[in-house]
């Protein structure tokens, strides 16, 4: 399902990541950061950065059979049979079709593959629908937090000043 995402393809995934992400309106998805982060989630040039910094890490993209891109993620290994899901973004209109669960599936199938025993992320704690799904999909917490990074806009505005991540984990079963 999913394939390594290539140079030219990093525009496309920024904009679909950006309107995932922080999209209003009719463009929100059922998890949209909007209500509580501004501004972009991503630029071409941040984007471009994070993956030059981390060559071991894996951004991959899903198109639909007409070549829209329709879903990214970024797999990364951290030792130990650990690995990192960050940036899991969907297509704001195919929400709720069961994209999001088949393409999380298939994201721990392809760290399985690579020898990964376990899956981390991180959510911010105020996503409590995303959070909550993340846990019915097996994850738990670690009961670890990560500051928010205040002042530091690369990644958008914070509009609220009780943000942190929430650290997830899972398991992967043979």
């Amino acid at each position: 399902m999913f394939v390594a995402a290539r140079d030219d393809d990093l525009p496309r995934i920024v904009s679909l990541m950006n309107r995932a992400y922080r999209g209003a309106g009719s463009s929100a998805g059922w998890n949209t950061e909007a209500g509580y982060i501004a501004g972009d989630r991503t630029t071409e040039a941040l984007l471009r950065t994070e993956v030059a910094e981390k060559p071991d890490g894996s951004l991959l993209k899903y198109e639909d059979c007409s070549g829209i891109l329709r879903a990214c993620v970024w797999l990364e290994p951290l030792g130990e049979g650990g690995w990192y899901l960050g940036s899991l973004a969907i297509d704001p209109d195919l929400q709720n079709a069961g994209l999001g669960r088949s393409l999380l599936a298939a994201a721990e199938h392809w760290i399985a593959e690579k020898g990964g025993a376990r899956v981390r992320m991180s959510v911010v704690n105020v996503r409590e629908a995303l959070i909550a799904w993340y846990l019915r999909r097996g994850y738990r917490s670690t009961g670890e937090t990560i500051a928010f990074p205040y002042g530091d806009n690369r990644f958008g505005t914070p509009l609220r000043d009780d943000l942190c991540f929430v650290v997830l984990e899972k398991a992967l079963t043979a």
